[in-house]
Formats: C-alpha cells, sequence, structure tokens
C-alpha cells in the first residue's frame, strides 16, 4: 500500500501562493483537496462537518482571556482574535475552558479543537503539543502585597525562608525551580490559587508572566510586582494545537501569520494594553 503523504506535502497541492489566499479559502482547499493528495486532517474535517471550533480558553487570565465573574462576559487579545478565527474559517465558535494543568489533556482528548489563550512555549508543554510561530512574548514578574514585610525587591525573593507560589502545572515550573535555589517553591494545586495563597500569607510572592501580572495588579490594589533587575526568563506564546495533524496545525499558524500581516494582531493587543508585547 502506498503510503500517505505529509502534511506538508499535502499543502504542496494549493499551490506554490497559498499562504496569500484568504483563510477560508486555504482551509476550503485543504479540504477540497482531499481526492488528489490523500484526505484531510481530522480537525478540519470535523470543524468543516460540524460547523463549529472549539477553543480552549484560560478564563482568568486578564487581557488575553478573561471571564468577568459579574457578567460572565469574556474579554481580552485572544477572545477577540478567536472570534476573528472562527469568522475566518466560517464556523460557530465554542468556547472551552481550561487551565494550565489540563490545556494538555484537554487538546490530546479532542475536548477542543485550538488552544488560543497566549500558551507558554515551554517544556515539557512542547513535548507534548504542536505550536503556532509566537504572536506575544512575555517575561517574568514576581507579584507579593503591598504590605510584605520580607520582599520588597528581587533580591529580596531567592532567600531562605522566603515561600514562592506557583500554579501546580504551569510551564515555568521548571525553570522557576532551577532559578530559585535558596527560597521555597510551593506548587499550588487547583482549584486553590496563586492569589488566595498570597492573601492568606501561606506564600510570600508568586511568579508569573508579564502579560498577566500587569493585567492583575491594575484590578487589586493591594498587590505590586516586583520586577527582575535583567530579563530573567523571556516566554513567547503562541496558539496550541495536538500533535499528529499537521493540515490544522497549518491553518492555525496561517492565521497567526496573516494576523501579523493584517495589522489585526497589533490592533488586538493594543486594545489591551499588550501592544508592546508583540513578537511582529
Amino acid at each position: 500500500m502506498e503510503s500517505s503523504p505529509s502534511g506538508t506535502a499535502r499543502l504542496r497541492c494549493l499551490g506554490r501562493h497559498a499562504a496569500a489566499w484568504p483563510l477560508f479559502l486555504l482551509v476550503a482547499a485543504v479540504l477540497a483537496c482531499a481526492g488528489s493528495c490523500a484526505s484531510a486532517g481530522p480537525v478540519a474535517d470535523r470543524v468543516r462537518a460540524s460547523g463549529v471550533v472549539r477553543v480552549c480558553i484560560w478564563p482568568s487570565y486578564h487581557g488575553v482571556s478573561y471571564r468577568n465573574p459579574r457578567t460572565l462576559q469574556l474579554s481580552g487579545m485572544d477572545i477577540d482574535l478567536s472570534r476573528q478565527f472562527a469568522a475566518d474559517l466560517g464556523v460557530r465558535l465554542e468556547y472551552v475552558d481550561s487551565a494550565h494543568e489540563t490545556l494538555v489533556e484537554d487538546l490530546t482528548e479532542q475536548r477542543c479543537d485550538v488552544g488560543m489563550s497566549a500558551i507558554g512555549m515551554l517544556q515539557p508543554r512542547m513535548q507534548l503539543l504542536r505550536f503556532s510561530r509566537p504572536y506575544l512574548q512575555s517575561g517574568l514578574q514576581a507579584v507579593t502585597t503591598k504590605s510584605n514585610p520580607v520582599v520588597r525587591d528581587w533580591d529580596d525573593i531567592d532567600q531562605p525562608g522566603v515561600a514562592i507560589g506557583v500554579q501546580n502545572g504551569a510551564s515555568i515550573l521548571p525553570a522557576v525551580l532551577a532559578y530559585f535555589r535558596r527560597a521555597t517553591v510551593v506548587r499550588v494545586p487547583a482549584p486553590r490559587t496563586r492569589e488566595r495563597e498570597l492573601a492568606a500569607g501561606r506564600v510570600d510572592v508568586f511568579l508569573t508572566n508579564d502579560i498577566y501580572a500587569r493585567q492583575l495588579v491594575e484590578n487589586a490594589d493591594w498587590m505590586r510586582v516586583v520586577t527582575p533587575p535583567s530579563e530573567v526568563l523571556r516566554i513567547p506564546s503562541a496558539y496550541a494545537v495536538r500533535p499528529g495533524d499537521a493540515e490544522w496545525t497549518a491553518v492555525v499558524d496561517d492565521f497567526v501569520a496573516r494576523i501579523k500581516g493584517d495589522g489585526r494582531l497589533a490592533a488586538a493587543a493594543q486594545r489591551h494594553g499588550l501592544g508592546a508585547l508583540v513578537v511582529p
């Protein structure tokens, strides 16, 4: 039996200039070429058949994918862009709540088709998922209380007796364990949160990227950000899909390429205060 062509080879049947096509035409072409260059990817088949694209989000991500607890309305950069992704595909959008510790399983178990919530491209997540090209890049920040007597600046953090909170399953955890050798790193399991552990005094600081830190302190007047004197860790962010479907990965990556080129990415980032973090 003749082996099926690779995802890249199948996409070649779309023509040398496929990247310049409107996204909905590119998807239609990927699906239409099934007879001449093997079947389309399973995710694209399912999206076409159902008329729905399921997008995993982390609904606590201020500025990116945040659900207001009072109104239940979603807002953020990736809420705007996921709506445009669905519109470009010509399908309905369905959000699936996810989290750091469940994203890999949510994608690989096919609970959603794509993760669109500024997903950090760090190990071990990179080994388990496939990513689009990065579209944001952020750095590591510490968040503490304004009244904390122990942590006043960055050098106070990596000291014996200081408790650093990191959400269990967060992609920054391996880097945090490698960088902070004297302080105690406390893994915070769901449904507990770093913010509640900080407020309760069980940790002195928690670590996050500056996307989340920046938005968080704007909404909590009892917190403050402790910025490192130099870049500790740069975290590129992208959209994620499950492995084994090169056609769908190409569709998602093409969307990122297009929103970079046509200005939609920059506009969405500016609307939500993240313009300085865009990867051109």
